[in-house]
């Protein structure tokens, strides 16, 4: 990998504005004291995956998950032995029972709990 100091992709610095349309998008409000933090992190993060795009990936090959080659580096596991990795049998078991599950909840209405909302827009 590159140093970031030397690296020749200089990733395009973020405004204010794109900060703020960031921050809107994670609903986090941000004081005016914390945006040039933000816009510094946001900068280190395009920075890291500018180094990352550097990287010659012609040889690895593509996976949709990394269990058959996690299971290959942790000590013991079944896979390094040349075992598949095991898995639990799918049984399908009964669900609670809706009545006695409503009767504990804080608040309901019936059929669904009912919850704060959590999104004000």
């Amino acid at each position: 990998m590159t140093d970031p100091k030397t690296s020749t992709s200089t990733p395009q610095a973020v405004s204010e504005e794109q900060v703020l349309q960031v921050a809107a998008l994670a609903n986090l409000e941000l004081t005016p004291e914390e945006l040039p933090a933000m816009g510094r992190d946001l900068n280190a993060i395009l920075g890291y995956i500018a180094q990352l795009n550097e990287l010659d990936v012609a040889q690895v090959a593509p996976m949709s998950q990394v269990s058959e080659i996690v299971a290959g580096i942790i000590p013991g596991a079944a896979a390094a032995a040349g075992e598949e990795t095991p898995l639990r049998e799918d049984t399908p078991v009964p669900c609670l029972e809706r009545a006695p599950v409503m009767q504990a909840a804080p608040e309901t209405d019936g059929a669904f709990f009912k919850v704060p909302q959590v999104i004000g827009r």
